[in-house]
């Protein structure tokens, strides 16, 4: 899962070159206008929501109700 922001474009292109050169179940997410930091208000809470889903989508939600 990559996950970058929209307002970075260097590292934009570079994640779409590392995604098409993945060969396995994979995942390009863009948060909008934010940079690589995710400074920008609500946009950690974006990356967050995203991981979350992938792991959730990927590992499935019964790996968290053990614990």
């Amino acid at each position: 899962m990559l996950i970058v922001g929209g307002a970075d474009g260097v590292v934009l292109e570079l994640n779409k070159a590392a995604w098409e050169r993945l060969t396995c179940v994979k995942g390009l997410r863009v948060v909008p206008g934010a940079t690589h930091l995710f400074e920008e208000p609500g946009a950690l809470e974006e990356v967050v929501e995203e991981a979350a889903f992938w792991f959730r989508l990927h590992m499935g939600s019964l790996a968290y109700d053990k614990f």
